[in-house]
This record gives structure tokens, sequence and C-alpha cells, in this order.
């Protein structure tokens, strides 16, 4: 090589220079715009940051940006590549001059321009994104008549072999999206159990109704309305239950709700002079809904109407239970306990994946306790699964396996299951049910 040429030289390496550094610049920022967090964008931008206005502006053209980055990207690609080859030939001849410029460009592209910038830009995805918005914003206008052109070319050729983009296609839901999202950090280990349970919860409250987690009548303390005011009154206080239901002629004809505080206000108030009238006087009229209502629903009711308790009905009108404002808020943080509460003893364990239950223990309950799967499409509680996939009521020592569980039936009173020993097998989510 002579020194007349090494200008020239210089002149070629800086270019390739320039032109592999602005592909990386491509590579970067089409990388940082895909997997830039979009929450994290729209909270900049609700905090008036103008680059993340941009790149906000950017993610919703999307087409737009992808034309330009791969129009950009390849151009320079195949301008780095042209200059290298006219180089090298210049410098070692046609025979050896294109293996070499082949892998060298090849090694360099590979390497600076496409591994390098996105590996960075998966790593710094804000930072870059927020960094290239304003090159790339400038860039999409510039290019936009070719790359709507062809996009333009492109849709057309895609509508000779019958695929219109056009037509919209099915998405994933904002919901699916954030329980994914939720699912993946904590088996990432990011997010201990309870949190992804409260906020599963949370996204749930529109598909549960509160049939599936109602306090049965059988277990609500009731009083009889046509008791004598002192025995209504030591009924009253009597139980450890902020609000009563009263009832007249029969359990199931509710005509009041009796809160215990306002109670105790009228004792202080009239003294012995407390009648039974009077006490039905000062009891609120009983909210019935049906059994059919979504926990967000009845969540927004209470709030709005400023209540706590609601009778829960059936489609023909009948009492099937209660719904409380802290039911639903136990749907989703847990149990909550206070000193009055007695320890609860409704899921139990004996061994290794073995566990004694009580029949009226949720399916939910025991699924998010216990991290299992067992379905509740078709029954709320544990052992209404069990009478639903026998399609029988069991008997004391039976054992069904069901859904990769091996149920067996401990105690029974009447027709009703007290108290069942789970088992979960070990290949629980491979097999079939094994029979009943």
């Amino acid at each position: 090589m002579s020194p007349e040429h090494t200008p020239e030289l210089l002149f070629y390496g800086v270019t390739i220079f320039l032109f592999l550094l602005i592909s990386a610049v491509f590579s970067a920022a089409e990388t940082a715009m895909t997997a830039v967090s979009r929450a994290r964008i729209y909270q900049l931008v609700m905090d008036g940051n103008k680059r993340a206005q941009l790149v906000s502006k950017l993610r919703r053209e999307k087409e737009a940006v992808i034309g330009t980055v791969l129009l950009g990207n390849n151009a320079v690609n195949i301008a780095a590549s042209a200059i290298a080859t006219s180089l090298t030939l210049k410098l070692f001849g046609a025979e050896n001059g294109l293996v070499l410029v082949t892998v060298l460009m090849t090694l360099l592209v590979v390497v600076f321009t496409e591994v390098l910038p996105k590996t960075y830009a998966i790593q710094n995805a804000e930072r870059v994104a927020l960094a290239f918005a304003g090159i790339l914003n400038v860039l999409v206008k510039i290019l936009y008549p070719i790359t709507k052109s062809i996009q333009l070319f492109i849709r057309m050729l895609l509508r000779m072999f019958g695929v219109d983009i056009n037509k919209g296609s099915s998405f994933v839901s904002a919901t699916d999206v954030i329980r994914g999202t939720i699912e993946l950090h904590h088996r990432e280990g990011k997010m201990i159990k309870q949190d992804r349970d409260m906020l599963g919860s949370i996204l749930d409250l529109n598909d549960i109704e509160i049939a599936d987690i109602m306090v049965h009548r059988k277990q609500v303390e009731t009083i009889n309305a046509d008791l004598p005011a002192s025995e209504l009154i030591n009924a009253a206080v009597s139980t450890m239950h902020s609000r009563i239901p009263l009832w007249r002629g029969e359990p199931d004809n509710i005509i009041g709700l009796l809160h215990v505080k306002n109670l105790i206000k009228a004792m202080k108030q009239r003294g012995q002079s407390l009648s039974s009238e009077d006490i039905l006087a000062i009891c609120n009229a009983p909210w019935f809904v049906p059994e059919t209502t979504t926990l967000r629903d009845q969540l927004l009711a209470f709030r709005s109407k400023r209540q706590h308790f609601a009778f829960v009905v059936d489609e023909y009108g009948g009492w099937e239970g209660v719904v409380t404002l802290e039911d639903i808020i136990e749907e989703i943080v847990g149990d909550i306990d206070d000193e009055h509460d007695e320890e609860d003893n409704d899921i139990y364990k004996v061994g290794d994946a073995v566990y004694l239950v009580s029949g009226d223990v949720s399916l939910r309950d025991i699924n998010r306790q216990l991290d299992w799967d067992l379905p509740d499409d078709d029954a709320s509680t544990v052992a209404g699964l069990l009478i639903h996939e026998a399609q029988t009521i069991p008997s004391v020592g039976e054992s069904f396996t069901l859904h990769g569980y091996r149920f067996t039936v401990i105690e029974k009173s009447a027709a009703q299951l007290t108290r069942l020993r789970i088992e979960r097998l070990e290949a629980s989510g491979d097999s079939e049910d094994d029979g009943l």
C-alpha cells in the first residue's frame, strides 16, 4: 500500500465506522422501543417528560417506526458492506478479497450493530428509548413517504394472498396481561406469594359471584323478632357480631337488620322502657341482592349505599345467606381475625401434602393457601366439589381420586360432609382422574 493511498483508506475506514455506528443506533432504538415499559413511560408522560411523550407517540406508530428502522438499518449496512468490498478488492484482489470482506463484515455487523447494541438496549430500555426518541421521530417524518409506500406495497401483496392486516385480530385482554406479569414476577422470585394472591384477587373481583363467598344462612346467627324485649336484648348483646338479622314467623322471613351499636344507644336513652316495637323501629330494612352479583358490583354497591351488610337471595327470592364488606375485603387480602375470633382449624396439615379440611372451606381459599389447583367452576366448597363429582352423598370412610387429589370422608353430619382428608398426588397435573 503506497503512501498516496493512505488518505483514501482513512476515508473509507471512517465512513464504514460511521455507517456501522448509525446501524448500531437503529438497532438499539428498535429494541428499546419494544422493550421499554409502557406503564413507566405513561407515568413519565403524566409527569410532563417531553421525551417520554415522543416515546409514547412512536409506540403508537409501530408500522412507521419499524419501517424507518429497517430501511435505515439495511441502507447503512449495505452501504458499509459495499464500501468495504470495494476497498478490499483494491487491496487484496477479487480472489481473496470477497472471502475476507464477507467474514469481516459479518462479524462487525453481527457483533457491533446487532448483538452489542441490542443487549445494552434490553438492559437499559428506558434510558435508550428516551435518548433516541428525538432522532427517531425526525427520521420517521423524513422517511415517511418511502416507508408509507413500502407499507402500501406490502399490504397489496398480502391482499393478493388473501391476507388482510386491516382486520382486527383477537388480543389478550389487559387483565390477562397484568395477571401474566404478576405470575411471571412471582415465579422469578421478585414477588412474594401474598402479594401475588392479593393482586390476583383484585383482578378476579369481576369474575366471582357473591354466592361463592357468602356466609350460608345455616351459619348466620339470627333472632326471632317476636321475643320479649328483654330476651331480644340479651340475645343481641351476647352475640359476637355487630349486626344481627331479625326474622318473624319463620327463619326465612327476614324483616330487619339490628345494629348492636344502635341498640346500645337506644338503651342508654330510654333505659328499661325499651320495648320490642322500639327495637324494631331502630332496625334497618333488609337489603336483598341476587346471588349472581359479582364482587366488583357488590363492592361498588356497598360504597354507594354506605352499607356493609346484605342478604343474598336465589333466583326464586329465597334467602341463601349474607355477604358483608369484610367478606369482600377478605377475598382480596385474606382472612382478617380480631381478638374475638376463634383460631381457624379449617385447614390442618397432617402429613406431606396431606390435609384435614372442613367441608365448608371454599375452593378458592384452599387453592390460595396451599397453592393448589382444585377446579371451582361447578362448586364453591370442598364438600360441594366432592358431591358434584361423585354424584352422590359419600359415606364416612369412602375415598375418591379427583383431579389429581385423593379425597376421603372423615366426618359427616346427616347429609353434610363436615371434614375431609385431602392428599395431593404426585402426578396431579399429568393424569386423568382415576375414577370414583
